[in-house]
């Protein structure tokens, strides 16, 4: 499809088929996000793939771990996590939160049913392929920011393809974890998770769309 097509129907998907992917789609996807423009050229990311049973062994390990610790004091980000969120990141927070647990029809109220959701995403959303993308201390901040361009290059690319995505930084959240179990050296950081297979239309939280700030919201013309 187009680019503008792409971008419009673009979605995070939170349920899929089991079906396998194919090693040579993924191949091709990751190949065409492998030209990603990074900083100086350095491409700082790194992707640790997962597919079939490894995947199911991670969302396993990682979904027994974040249930017996799910406080605060508990995670261990590589990365600083968004710091408090107020005004317009908070509304639009609070939106897309209560969009997808209507979609799943829970109540706001309903804090063990959220709770459970929430641990979905250590699942990997029952996705067949799972992805963690690191990237490498020694560069900064524009490391995560390079990454994060390839991140969306990855999953639209994906989309080209027919398949369905979701970036994850709640894997990153349990990075200390993460880190243990995939024996990550240390002079990388983990960014974030991506689960990658074929969307389950049927599945609830596939039906809503998040909204999107106006232009007049985003842009600031300066001129002189």
């Amino acid at each position: 499809m187009d680019f503008a097509t792409l971008m419009k129907t673009r979605w995070s998907c939170r349920g899929y088929r089991p079906d396998p992917v194919p090693e040579e789609l993924l191949t091709r996807i990751l190949d065409t996000a492998r030209r990603t423009g990074s900083w100086c050229n350095v491409q700082p990311w790194h992707v640790y793939l997962l597919r079939g049973e490894a995947t199911g062994w991670l969302a396993r390990e990682l979904t027994e771990h974040v249930a017996a610790h799910p406080a605060t004091e508990d995670q261990t980000p590589d990365l600083p996590l968004p710091g408090e969120y107020a005004g317009v990141h908070l509304d639009r927070r609070r939106a897309a939160g209560y969009a997808l647990y209507q979609s799943l029809g829970i109540e706001r109220s309903d804090y063990d049913a959220r709770a459970a959701a929430m641990l979905d995403n250590y699942s990997f959303f029952g996705a067949p392929v799972a992805m963690v993308v690191t990237v490498a201390r020694s560069q900064g901040a524009y490391a995560a920011a390079d990454a994060g361009a390839f991140v969306a290059n990855l999953m639209n690319a994906a989309l080209d393809e027919g398949l369905g995505t979701i970036a994850q930084g709640a894997i990153g959240v349990y990075a200390g974890t993460v880190r243990k179990l995939l024996e990550l050296p240390d002079e990388e950081a983990v960014l974030c998770g991506i689960a990658l297979g074929y969307p389950d239309e049927d599945h609830p939280s596939n039906r809503f769309r998040t909204e999107r700030a106006s232009l007049d919201e985003m842009v600031t013309e300066v001129r002189r």
